[in-house]
């Protein structure tokens, strides 16, 4: 039987992406299970993945693209004894999702309850876990916390305005006008980064000063993010969206990460700001990652989560996607 996976032929723009079909299902070695995947997310971060930019990703092309996936057992390998065939699973391998059949290490999957739908549960893996890491492991963000969301109306960000509204937040979210109601949506006050001054308004809004920032701008942003918190406020850093959109340059971030974790953590005011990786904490504390996403799978099944699933297009259309 054969199956199709989208690689990466060189980087660059969709164009980039083909279509591969293989004559023949990859077979599950001693340990290792295979997956029928139902559903991969096609975040940023795959963007710039396949633009050649994220720096935790080594492999040259080709490579198959796609940084989650949520799909069912299809095969087990030898040794193999606590998941079965049928069960759903997820992971988040950074590469490598978007394929009809892939194996897989079998500790490395997050078993998931049955019945749910696969786009959303997808959302839950890298998006939603960020977001839900980011508002309980680095600090656990109290009810009624004063929270500036940048990006709102983008994958983690949706998330983040989501999960806050269940710890009922007091949230601001940057977003462009086109995606207003979408953050209004979730409770969350719309800042139009385009027309205001978000630190101007945030400070406003707050009242002198919110008490977390959540900043995947990067670079020159995160300076003015630190100056919207008041004092024990903090800036949680996620990522430099600037760079790989090309607004900012290699030096520019590279001094905003100096600002972020030295200069900062000098001065006494009462501040304080940290850089967030997913992955990187993933693989430092496996289990934490595995109890969160199937938190926010329970969550998803018990209808307190509905992620903001744009289209589900098929694989052929990955390029379009």
């Amino acid at each position: 039987m054969s199956y199709k996976h989208v690689i990466v032929r060189k980087f660059g723009g969709p164009e980039c992406l083909e279509v591969v079909e293989e004559p023949a299902l990859p077979e599950p070695r001693p340990g290792e299970v295979r997956v029928k995947v139902l559903a991969a997310g096609t975040g940023f971060t795959d963007t710039i993945i396949r633009q050649g930019q994220y720096v935790d990703v080594k492999e040259k092309p080709p490579f198959t693209l796609g940084y989650d996936w949520f799909g069912v057992v299809d095969k087990l390998g030898e040794g193999v004894t606590d998941l079965a065939v049928g069960q759903h699973v997820a992971d988040m391998p950074v590469i490598g999702g978007y394929t009809e059949y892939l194996t897989v290490d079998a500790d490395r999957v997050v078993p998931a309850p049955q019945g749910l739908d696969p786009a959303e549960a997808v959302c839950m893996v890298l998006s939603y876990t960020t977001a839900y890491q980011m508002l309980t492991r680095i600090r656990d963000i109290p009810p009624g916390s004063k929270c500036l969301i940048h990006a709102a109306g983008g994958a983690v960000g949706t998330a983040l305005l989501e999960l806050g509204r269940l710890r009922d937040l007091e949230m601001y979210g940057t977003a462009s006008a086109g995606k207003k109601a979408l953050v209004e949506s979730y409770g969350a006050t719309h800042i139009d980064y385009r027309q205001e001054d978000f630190v101007a308004r945030s400070l406003e809004l707050s009242g002198g000063g919110v008490d977390v920032v959540f900043d995947t701008i990067g670079g020159r942003n995160w300076s003015r993010s630190y100056r919207c918190l008041k004092r024990g406020g903090i800036l949680i850093a996620f990522g430099a969206m600037q760079i790989t959109t090309g607004e900012e340059g290699v030096a520019s971030v590279l001094a905003g990460f100096a600002r972020l974790m030295l200069l900062w953590k000098l001065i006494p005011d009462g501040k304080s700001s940290v850089f967030y990786n997913i992955q990187k904490r993933r693989e430092k504390l496996p289990e934490e990652f595995r109890e969160d996403v199937q938190a926010l799978f329970e969550l998803l099944k018990a209808g307190k989560l509905k992620p903001a699933v744009v289209d589900r297009m098929p694989l052929e259309q990955a390029a379009e996607a």
